[in-house]
């Protein structure tokens, strides 16, 4: 990678030359931009953060011998930022999908799936969730888990628990919806009690 970014690490940013500040704010925002962008769903949030995060990076440089550490001190700054962002916005990932949550990270089709901050919004999201799923009644748990986690079909699963598949649909729509229920109100009280 030859991009710009260890002059970060210069003693005074501000004196090097303007043209030399843009290359390496333009390499810092390619950087940082998407991992931002995929959690917070909001540009201007997003370039906001991105002026906080660089402007931390040039006034509190940290002791690193190489991009690919400067790079990893980058991406952990913008995940607390971004946290905090959510946080305080009270907005914290409310429109994912339940479903998607079960999707192996790496299958993703995400531009964005290989980075670090997407691999731990996922499993903080996963946590959560299984989190609503220890409350559930054991046989909804079991369910979920082999249509989602296990990606059976409803005909596998019906085979699996000597079941019909309409029983199984059925059972799986109130097992969707106790954990939908569940996942609103964790949500609601995290975000101070209200709800949608």
């Amino acid at each position: 990678m030859t991009s710009k970014l260890l002059l970060l690490l210069s003693p005074d940013f501000s004196k090097l030359g303007s043209t030399i500040q843009e290359e390496v704010f333009k390499d810092f925002y390619h950087l940082t931009y998407g991992p931002i962008m995929y959690m917070v769903k909001d540009h201007s949030a997003a370039e906001d953060i991105i002026q906080e995060v660089f402007y931390k990076s040039i006034s509190h440089t940290p002791q690193v011998q190489d991009e690919r550490q400067l790079i990893a001190w980058i991406r952990v700054l913008v995940k607390n930022k971004t946290l905090n962002y959510l946080r305080k916005h009270k907005k914290i990932r409310n429109e994912v999908e339940l479903e998607s949550v079960f999707i192996e990270t790496g299958a993703m089709q995400s531009p964005y799936s290989a980075t670090v901050e997407c691999e731990v919004e996922a499993k903080l999201l996963e946590e959560e969730l299984i989190t609503c799923m220890l409350e559930m009644k054991p046989e909804y748990r079991l369910l979920i888990e082999l249509k989602w986690k296990r990606q059976f079909s409803y005909r596998e699963i019906a085979e699996h628990l000597n079941s019909t598949e309409d029983i199984i649909r059925q059972k799986l729509y109130r097992a969707r919806k106790a954990l939908k229920d569940k996942w609103d109100k964790k949500r609601g009280a995290a975000n101070g009690g209200r709800r949608k």
